[in-house]
């Protein structure tokens, strides 16, 4: 039987939180017809962590998972499960939640093996600790991950190098990366609770004549059009990606998309959902 649920990863709805805080921001998933949420992009202070589980409460929605890197990044200053570890189990207690994400590795790290080998040894110990207080630990991948490394993509060194870690894989960098997202998911089978859905659309060129005098200016543009969508409006077979998912062991399918291109990110959630439950996912939300 079908147990998976589509939810928000909230990434998109950052200056919603900001201007809105994060109650009134669930509050309006809410009359969207969302119930899971996927928490990023917000500091997770006492005040807003209370306004979480408040919404939580009040709008009937499931704090599916948070967020929190291994380490920080240079320059990102912020909580992270080295430094911050008991205050992050504490709030997913508050909220309710199992699952912590974590967005990327540090940038620097990439291009670099021995420094990714020993990222990955850290995030398996992590998520081994993380283990005994009934939390599990995941990782979401970006194109990068598919560089590959004596000939193997860094994603499948880091599955292959784990047992405890899980992937949240993002179905949109899967096709940045070169990789059809659909295999990608089979082989992960067993390893992947969570991916984030998001179309992947070729966007509009917008040259002019002064770009064609400066090749390197055109190139710029021409190499540069992949655009994030609203699920259905671009290339990805989100069905095919979604039944994929269950075969595999998905919990939850988490709408995305990195850039709205000047719309209202409501909207667009409204538009994906809409598009959702018209490929019969109704009663996932």
């Amino acid at each position: 039987m079908q147990t998976a649920k589509i939810g928000v990863q909230m990434f998109n709805l950052k200056e919603k939180i900001v201007e809105q805080g994060a109650y009134e921001t669930l509050r309006k998933l809410s009359e969207l017809g969302y119930h899971y949420v996927e928490v990023t992009q917000i500091q997770m202070t006492e005040e807003n962590v209370a306004e979480l589980r408040r919404a939580s409460v009040d709008f009937g929605i499931k704090i599916a998972s948070i967020s929190a890197p291994l380490d920080t990044m240079p320059g990102m200053p912020g909580e992270s499960l080295t430094k911050n570890f008991d205050k992050i189990v504490n709030d997913c207690r508050l909220l309710d939640c199992n699952f912590i994400r974590i967005g990327m590795m540090p940038i620097q790290l990439m291009g670099h093996k021995d420094q990714v080998m020993e990222y990955i040894r850290n995030a398996e110990a992590m998520a081994e600790r993380l283990a005994e207080h009934g939390i599990e630990l995941y990782y979401h991948n970006h194109h990068i991950e598919f560089e590959k490394y004596d000939g193997k993509c860094l994603l499948d060194i880091m599955k292959d190098n784990t047992s405890k870690l899980g992937f949240e894989l993002d179905v949109h960098w899967v096709q940045r990366g070169g990789e059809n997202p659909i295999n990608v998911i089979n082989r992960f089978a067993g390893r992947v609770s969570l991916i984030h859905l998001k179309d992947y659309r070729i966007g509009n060129m917008n040259v002019s004549e002064e770009d064609f005098k400066d090749m390197s200016k055109f190139m710029q543009k021409f190499t540069n059009i992949i655009e994030f969508a609203e699920l259905g409006q671009g290339n990805l077979d989100i069905k095919g990606i979604i039944e994929a998912g269950i075969e595999s062991g998905v919990q939850y399918f988490l709408i995305e998309q990195d850039d709205t291109y000047g719309r209202d990110p409501f909207d667009t959630l409204k538009d994906s959902g809409d598009y959702l439950r018209e490929l019969g996912y109704g009663d996932w939300f």
